[in-house]
């Protein structure tokens, strides 16, 4: 497959999450100011387009205080990391006190700035995001939310649930992912936009499917993908743009498409 100016062969971890960007159990780091945990490997439902779809359950997770202290001694030893991806699976499938394990242990680092949830669970099943959640998440003013969102009618069924968040101040963005027969027609993209925008979840970016095996019958190809940006960046103002990106292996940053 030609990604671009590319040439990238999918294959089942092409970040090398199982190897060569693992860093201690459980912990992953490409980028030098932030690194992701695996904190679970359930999810509130299994993407056909996961990145992670041949890894979970073969990729390690944190489960024990002795690993989880083993991962904050990691970010204390690399004083450039700064944002903290908890991640897996999805994070809010566990109970609360165990979501709050995490973000304090790393809430109470100073150079930690951001504590990223990534979740889809606001979409997937709307009632786990409680008064009370919401409430212990915000209490370290470093947290964020980032939920994947690829419909406008996804952003109806997460709107109240956002909310929540929202009004207790943890900034909401989307992460879609630009697939094939779902969201690829330039209305549909740019109705999804304005629907984020609309219910005060910032539309953060648009991912090409990432170059996971199977996954072709998912993915838009690069010069549809470019018209698709261009006919809501026509349309629409700067606060309801994301980036419109791919994530290749081996790259210091998520490539935006013009470059492409």
């Amino acid at each position: 497959m030609k990604l671009g100016t590319c040439n990238v062969k999918p294959s089942k971890d092409p970040f090398g999450e199982l190897t060569r960007a693992s860093r201690c159990p459980g912990l992953k780091q490409r980028f030098s100011d932030r690194v992701l945990v695996m904190t679970t490997d359930k999810c509130f439902g299994y993407c056909a387009h996961c990145t992670r779809k041949w890894i979970l359950g073969k990729s390690k997770i944190v489960e024990t205080d002795a690993e989880l202290k083993a991962c904050v001694g990691y970010v204390k030893r690399h004083p450039k990391v700064r944002d903290v991806l908890l991640s897996g699976g999805d994070v809010l499938t566990l109970p609360d006190a165990q979501v709050m394990r995490f973000v304090n242990a790393f809430a109470a680092l100073e150079q930690v700035e951001v504590i990223r949830i990534c979740t889809r669970a606001p979409v997937a099943s709307p009632k786990r995001i409680t008064d009370r959640l919401a409430r212990l998440l915000a209490k370290s003013g470093k947290v964020w939310a980032n939920v994947h969102i690829n419909t406008a009618a996804e952003v109806e069924t997460c709107r109240a649930a956002a909310a929540k968040l929202i009004d207790r101040g943890i900034p909401v963005s989307s992460q879609t992912v630009l697939l094939r027969g779902v969201n690829d027609a330039p209305a549909k993209m740019l109705k999804l936009l304005q629907s984020l925008s609309a219910a005060r979840i910032r539309p953060y970016y648009v991912f090409q499917c990432d170059p996971v095996e199977g996954l072709d019958r998912f993915r838009v190809p690069f010069e549809k993908a470019k018209r698709i940006e261009r006919y809501c960046a026509e349309r629409i103002g700067g606060l309801a743009l994301p980036r419109f990106v791919a994530d290749l292996p081996g790259a210091k940053r998520k490539t935006p498409l013009d470059l492409l």
